[in-house]
C-alpha cells in the first residue's frame, strides 16, 4: 500500500483472468456496491479524483472514467467545480429496481442493524449496540438449559401464556419492588425484548398523525417503529445533565403529543441520567397533558447500585408509566427476553395485541432468564460487567480526547460516550465501513436523521489497536501525540 493511501481503503487487486475487468469495471463496481450498501447516501459527496485514484492506487483518468460511467447509469451526479454526488433517489431512473426499493428505505438504521448482525469482531465494532460476547457468560446460559433439560421435556412443548412465564414475572415483581416500583405479576407482561414491547405499544397507542415525543439524540431504532405507525416524531433536545426540559415543555404545548418515550437511567447515546427533580417535573407536564409515558430502563444493570437516579415508574407507580425492561445487554442478545410493567388494564391489553400479532413470547428463553435469575449467581455477573465497564472508560475517553474529539459528558456508568468528532460522522463511517470498523454516525440518532458531526462509541468495543489512529487520519486530526 503506498504511503499516503488513506486508512479504510483497499487496493483494486489485478484484474482476475476468467472476468476480464478492467481496473475502470472494478471501480465502477466498488462505487456501485458501496452506493448500493448506503455507505455512500444519497446528496452526499463522493471522494476527489485525487484522493480516490491515490487510495485506491490508479490513475486519475481511471477514477474519472468509473465516475463518468456511474453518471451514466444513475448513481452519480456530476456538479462542474464541485465533484461527483450520489444522485437522490427521487431522480433515478435508470437503477435497476432492487437499488432504487434500497435508497428508499429508511437509510442508515437499517444498514446499521444489517451490519451489526454481521460484524464477526466486536474489537472492530465500535458501533454496536451490544457487549462483546467474551465479557458475557456463555456458562450461565448453559447450565440454565442443562437444568431445564433435566426436568424432561414435556414442559417445553407447551404454548405458553399470552403474558409470559409466570414463576419469572413473580421474580420481576421482587426486582422491580427493589427499585421501589410496585408491579404484581398481572401487570407485567413478557415480550421478545423492548423492540417488541415498543411494537405492542405503538400499535396500540398511536394513529397516524399523533405525536411521539423522543429524545434527539435517541436510540434509532424506535424511530422507524412509530414512524410505521404513522407517528409525527417530535425530538427533545438533551444537554449534559440530560432532557432539556425548558424544551419539552414548549414541544407538549406546541404538538400536543400523545406520548413521550425516554431513557431514564443511562440514556442512549448521552450516558445520562435523571436527577429526582428532573424525573418530577417531567411527571408534572404528562399528569397537565395527559401523556403517557414509556420509561425504557433497558440499561438497568450497568448502573451503580444505589446511584442516584430516579425512576419515573417509582415515583408515578405505574399510573400512566409503562416501564419497559430487558435482560439482552447483559445476558445474550439473542434470548429476546424483556418485559413490560404497566397498570393491569395496560397490562390486559398488550397481551390481547401481543397474541394477535405473534400468539406467545417463547416460554424457554424465559425459563432460562428465571433459572438464572434465581439461582443466585445474576447479581455477580452484573458486578463483573460495570467493573470492566469501569476499567475501561476513562482509558476510551482520554484517548478520544487525545485525537480531538470532544465528549458530551463524562458518565459514570454504562457503555457508551456520545462524542463530538468535528466531521460529518456518515462520512467517518463509510471511510469505517472500507477499514472494517462499524461506526455509528450521529444522524442515526435524531429523529429527523440530519447530518451531524456526533457519533456513539461502545466503549466494550474499542479494543482495536489500529482504530484511534484510523480515526485520528479519518478525521483529518493527524495521529495521536
Amino acid at each position: 500500500m503506498p504511503d499516503d493511501q488513506s486508512p479504510g481503503t483497499e487496493q483494486i487487486p489485478a484484474p482476475i483472468q476468467s472476468t476480464q475487468l478492467t481496473l475502470v469495471d472494478q471501480l465502477v463496481q466498488w462505487g456501485r456496491r458501496r452506493i448500493e450498501e448506503r455507505v455512500f447516501r444519497p446528496g452526499m459527496r463522493m471522494p476527489s479524483i485525487r484522493r480516490l485514484a491515490l487510495d485506491k492506487g490508479v490513475s486519475r483518468f481511471t477514477v474519472v472514467e468509473a465516475y463518468e460511467r456511474l453518471v451514466a447509469q444513475g448513481y452519480l451526479d456530476s456538479r462542474r467545480g464541485s465533484g461527483f454526488y450520489v444522485r437522490e433517489a427521487a431522480t433515478v431512473g435508470s437503477r435497476s429496481p432492487r437499488v432504487a426499493a434500497a435508497v428508499n428505505h429508511a437509510i442508515d438504521v437499517v444498514w446499521l442493524l444489517r451490519n451489526m448482525v454481521g460484524t464477526t469482531s466486536p474489537e472492530k465494532g465500535p458501533g454496536l449496540g451490544y457487549l462483546p460476547n467474551r465479557w458475557l457468560d456463555g456458562e450461565l446460559i448453559s447450565n440454565a438449559l442443562r437444568a431445564l433439560g433435566r426436568q424432561g421435556g414435556a414442559q417445553l412443548l407447551q404454548l405458553g401464556t399470552p403474558q409470559g412465564f409466570y414463576p419469572l414475572r413473580q421474580q420481576l415483581q421482587t426486582r422491580l419492588a427493589e427499585m421501589e416500583i410496585g408491579a404484581s405479576p398481572e401487570q407485567i407482561v413478557m415480550t421478545s425484548g423492548v423492540t417488541q414491547a415498543l411494537d405492542l405499544i405503538a400499535r396500540l397507542y398511536v394513529q397516524p398523525g399523533d405525536t411521539v415525543l423522543v429524545g434527539d439524540p435517541a436510540w434509532f431504532q424506535m424511530f422507524g417503529r412509530f414512524a410505521s405507525q404513522g407517528a409525527h416524531l417530535v425530538g427533545i433536545p438533551y444537554t449534559a445533565d440530560g432532557p432539556d426540559l425548558a424544551a419539552l415543555e414548549r414541544l407538549v404545548i406546541e404538538w400536543k403529543p400523545r406520548m413521550l418515550v425516554i431513557n431514564s437511567v443511562l440514556h442512549n447515546p448521552t450516558g445520562t441520567s435523571l436527577a429526582a427533580a428532573q424525573a418530577f417535573r417531567i411527571l408534572k407536564i404528562a399528569e397537565e397533558h395527559d401523556l403517557i409515558v414509556v420509561e425504557d430502563d433497558i440499561y438497568c444493570d450497568l448502573a451503580m447500585p444505589g446511584s442516584t437516579t430516579t425512576r419515573l415508574a417509582s415515583l408515578d407507580q405505574l399510573r400512566r408509566v409503562i416501564y419497559l425492561g430487558s435482560f439482552s445487554k447483559t445476558l445474550a442478545a439473542n434470548l429476546r427476553v424483556g418485559f413490560a410493567a404497566c397498570s393491569p388494564d395496560v397490562a390486559r391489553a398488550l397481551a390481547d395485541q401481543k397474541m394477535l400479532v405473534g400468539m406467545t413470547s417463547p416460554e424457554i428463553n424465559e425459563r432460562v432468564v428465571f433459572k438464572i435469575l434465581t439461582e443466585g449467581h445474576y447479581r455477580r455477573h452484573a458486578e463483573r460487567l460495570r467493573n470492566r465497564l469501569d476499567a475501561v472508560r476513562e482509558r476510551t475517553a482520554r484517548a478520544l480526547e487525545l485525537i480531538g474529539f470532544r465528549l458530551f459528558s463524562t458518565p459514570g456508568h454504562g457503555m457508551f460516550h456520545w462524542v463530538d468528532t468535528g466531521v460529518d460522522t456518515a462520512v467517518l463511517t463509510a471511510a469505517g465501513h472500507e477499514a472494517g470498523y462499524l461506526l455509528a454516525p450521529g444522524a442515526l440518532f435524531s429523529p429527523n436523521q440530519s447530518p451531524s458531526t456526533w457519533m456513539r462509541f461502545n466503549i466494550a468495543n474499542c479494543g482495536d489497536p489500529g482504530l484511534f489512529d484510523f480515526l485520528a487520519r479519518a478525521a483529518d486530526k493527524g495521529p495521536p501525540p
